[in-house]
This record gives C-alpha cells, structure tokens and sequence, in this order.
C-alpha cells in the first residue's frame, strides 16, 4: 500500500512540473529571429508592403515586361516621354565615356583602327539608338527625359529596318541581328513603361512582328552561340499577342489585321488556343482571303495530310512563307514517312522529279533530303520507298538553310524586302 502511494505522489510531481516548465520562455535562435524580422517588415503588414511595391514604377514595367501584358494607358502615374531622339543625351554621353557604342553608332572617321589602343570612338547622334537595359534597384526608368514618345520610337523602328536590317552591303547578318534586336527590345520596354496605345505603337508593334519573323526563317539553322531561336521566338510571341490585343481594344479600322491573324496562325500551326481565337473572329475576318487560307494550312496540319499542306503553302507570301518556316521540316518528314509506309516495295520505284514537286524543292534538294532520311535514289532519279529502311536525319547532317530557295524566291532584294516590313504582303499571294 505505501509502495502504491509513493508511485502516486511521484507521478504527481512529475506532472506539476511539466505543467510549470510550459510557462518557461523557449530560447529563440539567431535564424527563428531573421525569419521573424523579416516577417514583420519592419512594422508593416504583408498585404501593406506588397501594395508599396506595386506602386513603384519599376517594379510594374519589369512585371509588365516579362508577361507581356499592356497596361490601360490612362492609368495614373503612367509616364510621358519628352525625348525627342533615338537615344537620350545622358546615355549617349555616357555611353560614349565608356566606350560602350556599337559600330553602327560611331561617327564617321573616329572608328577605332588597327593598332590604335587610346582611341576612343565618338557618338554619332543620328545614329545612336538607346540600348535595353534590365531594371534594377534604385535605378529610375520612368525619367520622362529618358524615354521616347511614340513618334520617336516608330521613327527608331523605321530606322532600324531601313538604315541597319535592309541595308546592302552587310558582312553579317548575325551582327545586324543582335544590335536591331537588343534596340527593338528597348522600344518596347519604353512602350510598356509609358503604356502606349494608338496607331504610332500598332506600326510599331506591326514592324517589329514582321521583322522578328523574317529572322527566325533567316537565321534558322545558325548555332546557337550566334542565334537563340528560343529568344526570338519568346519575343515574337510577346508582340504578337500584344499587337492582337490592341485590335481587340483599340477601335479601328484595323487595315492589317487580317494579315497578322493569318501569322499568328501559320507560325503557331496546330495550337488550339490560336485556333480557337481565329475561330472566333467575326465572319468578315474568318473569310478574307489571308485568313482562310491559313485555316486551310491548319486544317491539313491537323490532318496529317503533308501534301495538300505543301500545296497550299506554295501560294502563301513571302512573310506568311517565313512563319510557316518552322514547320516545314517536319511536314516533309511526315510525307516521306507515309509514302515510306503506302509505297514500300522493292519493285517499287518513285520520280524524283514528281517527289521534289510534292515536296516543293528542287531535284538536289529533294535527293539530299531522301538520303538524310536512309531512303535508297538510284542515279536515274528513281526513288525506292521502304518501312523498314526509313531513318531519322544525323545531329547536323541535313542543314536548314539548303530549303530556303523556295521562300527566298518570294523576297526578292533587300530593298523589297523593306517595303514588306514596313508595308506587309498579305494581300500579295502568289500562285
């Protein structure tokens, strides 16, 4: 009996002492107390603090940018440019102070020479061009004497396509790429700090789209250190969606829009999403002749029907020719495939001459391609289609750029190519 008792008074004493030790403070660490700082803000409440930082201007240019998203125009506290140049004077200097200008930026005869190390180029103010810089803390973009106002920027665009894309007698059209693209990538972070809306910033959006399409045909196939066609792409699918949007909200009359509903269709083949967005657009849109033929392209697309796709292609524009680009390696792919598999037969023999017309190539060309794919052509331009031979293309062995002929041929020089990025040929088809 006394053993049970003290067992008891021991259990009970245990228990008042837990019961005590929970009224003890717990040590608090180094780390709990960053977290906890950190937590309170500095006084202020989480759902205060974001609502200051959303009000900065830079934050919400930066957010803007990398969404792609515009803004209502009208909003307050959006900024006004009251640069009147391509380039702000204070960049300029200071740019020029750090040799930081771009040869096509430099005034004739100060271009640094051979063996000359002190020189030190100066800036030519018709032909500098405000270069894209990221956001950054304490840094204010929203200097109205630092951006451009529509005008300006659809001027800067002009320039760019006229004076640097276009223009004959360039060494490399990588070099001209970058430069153009990083100042196109500037202007619209002005469009988007300023929230531009209006004819002005539709022209630009208008050039800048056509512009990024004829790169991903012209530089297709580069390596990658030279052109990212990711880059490109993310750009290009930015102002487009933009540039579509402002048709939406903006009222019009939009002359060409059926022209970029047709681009968006053609370079994005087979997406639903853009499908149903075309699909929706009023009749009058759906049945111009642009956009009923793109939707005849996606049709076939989604058909697996490769040949009546390359049938139609062949009466597409020169631009409407570049956005579809990027698919066509793979419809050829899929047309060889299925006369690979209809065709198979060791008696069987195919015309080199008709397969190069389904495939809209040329004789070599369309050989070249049969080859890469392990497909046997005799020398009298016979073809001999097999299942089991059949073979995907080697890393590199069948190069892009050997398809260009057919869409080269639409473009005719380089000064034609101008009047179509400025002007568009939709509306030009050829049969």
């Amino acid at each position: 009996m006394s053993s049970n008792v003290l067992i008891m008074e021991s259990c009970d004493w245990r228990y008042k002492e837990t019961m005590s030790n929970r009224n003890v403070p717990r040590p608090i660490s180094y780390a709990q107390k960053r977290t906890s700082a950190a937590g309170r803000g500095g006084g202020r409440p989480t759902q205060e603090r974001w609502s200051s930082r959303e009000q900065q201007p830079e934050w919400r240019a930066r957010k803007e940018e990398e969404s792609g998203k515009k803004a209502d125009p009208e909003s307050p506290g959006s900024p006004r440019g009251t640069c009147q140049s391509m380039c702000p004077n204070r960049e300029l200097q200071e740019r020029e102070s750090q040799n930081l200008l771009h040869r096509f930026e430099t005034l004739a005869g100060t271009e640094k020479r051979a063996g000359e190390r002190c020189r030190r180029p100066r800036a030519d103010p018709k032909r500098t061009v405000k270069e894209y810089s990221r956001p950054a803390a304490g840094k204010d973009s929203t200097r109205p004497s630092d951006l451009r106002p529509p005008a300006v920027l659809l001027r800067t665009v002009c320039y760019l396509i006229d004076d640097i894309a276009t223009m004959p007698g360039q060494t490399s059209w990588n070099e001209v790429y970058d430069f153009v693209f990083d100042r196109l990538r500037s202007v619209r972070q002005d469009m988007i700090i300023q929230r531009t809306a209006g004819p002005d910033s539709r022209a630009v959006l208008e050039r800048t789209v056509r512009l990024l399409a004829y790169t991903s045909f012209r530089l297709c196939g580069e390596p990658l250190r030279l052109y990212d066609p990711r880059i490109n792409d993310t750009h290009l699918q930015e102002s487009l969606s933009w540039l579509l949007r402002c048709y939406d909200t903006e009222p019009g009359p939009h002359g060409n829009r059926e022209e970029f509903q047709a681009l968006s269709l053609l370079y994005n083949l087979g997406s639903s999403r853009v499908l149903q967005h075309t699909l929706e657009l009023p009749e009058r849109l759906r049945s111009s002749p642009a956009v009923a033929l793109a939707l005849s392209i996606n049709r076939a697309f989604s058909e697996r029907n490769p040949v009546r796709l390359l049938r139609l292609a062949q009466r597409l524009s020169f631009l409407q020719s570049c956005a579809l680009h990027r698919h066509m390696a793979a419809v050829r792919r899929d047309l060889l495939l299925l006369y690979s598999h209809g065709l198979s037969s060791r008696n069987c023999r195919f015309p080199l001459p008709r397969l190069a017309k389904l495939l809209a190539l040329d004789v070599a060309h369309a050989g070249q391609l049969c080859r890469a794919h392990q497909l046997e052509v005799h020398q009298d331009d016979q073809v001999v289609f097999s299942k089991t031979c059949f073979g995907e293309p080697e890393p590199g062995g069948l190069r892009c750029t050997a398809q260009h002929d057919v869409v080269d041929g639409k473009r005719g020089d380089l000064a034609r190519l101008g009047r179509i990025i400025h002007e568009g040929s939709a509306n030009k088809e050829i049969a």
